[in-house]
């Protein structure tokens, strides 16, 4: 298993990259996607054989679709393309899930029958590469795109190894181009590249991977954490999960702009959001954007009238949720940003109408909703965490009752404050700024700086030994 954060990925990248520099275009291609088959075959090699079936399905479809002027055989080879990938999609993370959901609800209606469960191993990215195989099609059908009849380069579009396994979901239209045409790697794209991957690889390492120690020991517990461990274990999680996931998509847009392509930016400070629809537009952007264009405007988006746009809202939200996991507690995540984002708009008109008359009880103002958001996404990521509906229920009347001041929780705040003191300071400027690469226009002498620290914290403090991604299993 090759992992961003492993000296084995070190080793296949140098192997990879210095034959890539030394060949022409076509070469490139060619040696990028049988690299990028064999990163995906570290995990397991027989899962090839999805992404091939995808891959082959999608490229024949979408050659269908474009030559027919016929609207039911247009709509035909959709059909077969959704299906073929829904359909692998659905068997392989949500089977078991539905077979245990369905004979648990046969069972309280007083039926007995023996659970029928499958011995899947779900295979890892399957979420993020199905949603970009399947946007191929749709765009294509909606006449947004023409197919490409490149298979190998098609190929390498879908199977692309620095974002295969957990995004940014990217759209054809950004990255199929890229892969047809010749690539120029600039110094600028260098010089990003390596602060993105080494940037990112300190939010894995230090960030995430010490955060976890203070998350899993709370949510592995069989009720005995205390109101103050689990409020901690809370906000922890909350950066641990952005340390992790946004440290992937850093690492693989550095990987890519070291191979001369340019992938989507899939997070933007989304803990500095000031209400929740804006913290959509911040978080997992590749996701929310594909969520609202494929599926939201395909319910209807909010073109008909309000109860039908909060329908709409509802669905995306609550499916949003499913596509995280098979459990009730992601469905539950899903429907509870749901019913935020509806009563956000619904406030709207009324948020509107607030005036601030001055430039500082704007900012206090800003900084009630910054804070008010943050706080809501984190009773959300309690839902998303949890391993079952009662640890949810036991873990908020824990932090109702029993929120009093506990010696255990200092060791926790002070490795809580280390984790994040660096990164907010980044994170500030970042959004003073609107530059996601301010770091690299600072001095030399404060540049260096912060290399060092990011360096040393990743050697000395980071925690070692490869530690998955969290969105691996999604």
């Amino acid at each position: 298993m090759i992992l961003f954060n492993s000296f084995e990925f070190g080793v296949f990248f140098i192997a990879v990259y210095c034959i890539y520099l030394y060949s022409g275009h076509r070469w490139q291609n060619r040696s990028l996607l049988i690299a990028s088959y064999i990163f995906y075959g570290s995990w397991n090699w027989k899962f090839l054989g999805l992404i091939w079936i995808s891959t082959g399905v999608d490229y024949l479809c979408g050659l269908k679709i474009h030559e027919s002027d016929n609207v039911k055989k247009r709509r035909h080879f959709l059909v077969i393309s959704m299906c073929t990938n829904l359909g692998i999609l659905g068997f392989f993370k949500y089977f078991n899930f539905f077979a245990a959901s369905f004979h648990d609800l046969m069972q309280t209606l007083g039926w007995h029958a023996d659970p029928l469960t499958l011995n899947i191993v779900l295979p890892v990215g399957i979420s993020f590469y199905t949603f970009q195989t399947m946007s191929y099609t749709i765009d294509i059908y909606r006449k947004k795109i023409e197919p490409t009849r490149r298979f190998f380069d098609f190929a390498l579009f879908v199977a692309f190894f620095p974002q295969l396994v957990a995004g940014p979901i990217e759209r054809a239209k950004r990255l199929l181009p890229q892969v047809l045409n010749p690539r120029v790697i600039t110094r600028e794209q260098v010089s990003q590249g390596c602060w993105l991957f080494f940037w990112g690889l300190f939010k894995k390492v230090y960030i995430a991977d010490n955060l976890a120690q203070i998350v899993d020991p709370v949510f592995g517990s069989t009720g005995t954490a205390s109101g103050a461990e689990i409020l901690v274990a809370v906000y922890a999680f909350s950066f641990q999960i952005y340390g992790d996931f946004s440290g992937y998509s850093d690492m693989a847009r550095g990987i890519s702009k070291l191979l001369g392509f340019e992938l989507m930016l899939n997070f933007r400070a989304p803990y500095f959001a000031g209400n929740i629809r804006e913290f959509w537009q911040r978080w997992h952007i590749s996701l929310s954007t594909w969520l609202k264009d494929y599926l939201y405007i395909s319910l209807g988006g909010n073109r008909s009238g309000a109860l039908n746009t909060y329908r709409n809202l509802m669905v995306t939200m609550l499916l949003g949720g499913l596509w995280h996991g098979a459990a009730w507690t992601f469905i539950l995540w899903g429907g509870f940003h749901g019913m935020v984002l509806i009563l956000h708009r619904m406030t709207m008109p009324l948020l509107r109408k607030i005036s601030l008359r001055s430039k500082l009880s704007d900012y206090l103002w800003k900084c009630v909703c910054i804070c008010t958001t943050f706080h809501l996404v984190c009773l959300g990521w309690l839902m998303f965490r949890a391993q079952s509906f009662g640890q949810i229920r036991s873990f908020l009347f824990q932090m109702l009752v029993d929120l009093k001041p506990d010696p255990a929780i200092y060791p926790q705040l002070i490795k809580l404050f280390f984790c994040l003191s660096l990164l907010t300071v980044v994170q500030v400027f970042k959004e003073r700024t609107n530059d996601p690469y301010t770091i690299l226009n600072w001095p030399p002498l404060i540049r260096g700086g912060i290399y060092l620290i990011v360096l040393l914290s990743i050697i000395i403090g980071g925690v070692q030994g490869g530690q998955e991604f969290i969105y691996f299993q999604f």
